[in-house]
């Protein structure tokens, strides 16, 4: 993303939700966008998923600007792109089982058989680790955890590049979020997906991110490889940020390494 600005109109005022914001996901790596409640990082990924349009600023994605594209064109390049929510309770159909769930996205974007369907279903679901049997269920019967395995199985039916986890994590409690870490990071090195991962969570982006973008009411704060940054960061509002670090983290790490 190049240069990206937004401004929402609020009455007779205006907020400049991004001013001109620009990072790089690098294929194959994990880039944060870190920053408090109001700091543009969901209204980035809103732009860079097709939901809202920029004011200024270029998408690039494999080398293409999205934004000169036809309609056509845009959809199918953002199959490319897929949204994990940050709560797994509220973004499945309660009245769906987890087989319809997962395989809508192949309805909308392929023409394929039932039997193609139902194999590519059963393979993503065995690869979240979601035993054949809960495809029958629906979202009210699984766990927190179980929950957001879903969600990821329907984010990856559509074999994306990326994926936007916008605090994918944070509904979770502390164990079940080292499993689902540990899990994206599996998933990464078996298939080559970049992440952009959206988050307030320091602890989080130390452990998963290679490079972060730090923003402040819709401004770069500091950007740049993830170790450097909490090894000597240059910017006083990073520093508040790393200061703040709450000690649930060292919990964190602690259930990651016993689910490891």
């Amino acid at each position: 993303m190049e240069g990206i600005s937004k401004r929402f109109s609020l009455g007779k005022q205006a907020l400049q939700a991004l001013d001109s914001v620009s990072f790089e996901v690098r294929r194959g790596s994990t880039h944060a966008l870190v920053g408090e409640s109001g700091s543009g990082k969901t209204t980035l990924a809103r732009i860079l998923l097709g939901f809202e349009r920029a004011d200024a600023g270029q998408v690039i994605i494999d080398g293409i600007d999205a934004g000169h594209l036809s309609r056509e064109a845009q959809r199918q390049l953002r199959r490319k792109i897929q949204f994990v929510y940050q709560n797994p309770f509220a973004s499945l159909d309660p009245r769906q089982t987890l087989f319809a769930i997962i395989e809508e996205p192949l309805k909308n974007f392929e023409r394929l058989s039932a039997a193609t369907r139902r194999q590519r279903v059963e393979s993503v679901a065995a690869r979240v680790a979601l035993a054949p049997e809960l495809l029958s269920r629906t979202p009210r019967e699984l766990s927190g955890g179980q929950r957001q395995r879903v969600a990821i199985a329907r984010a990856l039916i559509l074999e994306p590049a990326i994926l936007v986890l916008d605090e994918a994590t944070s509904a979770l409690d502390v164990t079940v979020q080292a499993q689902i870490l540990a899990l994206l990071q599996q998933l990464q090195q078996q298939l080559g997906l970049s992440y952009l991962f959206i988050t307030h969570d320091l602890a989080t982006v130390r452990r998963i991110a290679d490079s972060v973008t730090v923003l402040r009411a819709g401004q770069v704060v500091e950007h740049g490889d993830v170790n450097r940054l909490f090894a000597a960061p240059q910017q006083a509002y990073t520093r508040e940020l790393i200061a703040a670090i709450p000690q649930v983290s060292s919990r964190l790490a602690q259930a990651h390494t016993e689910n490891a």
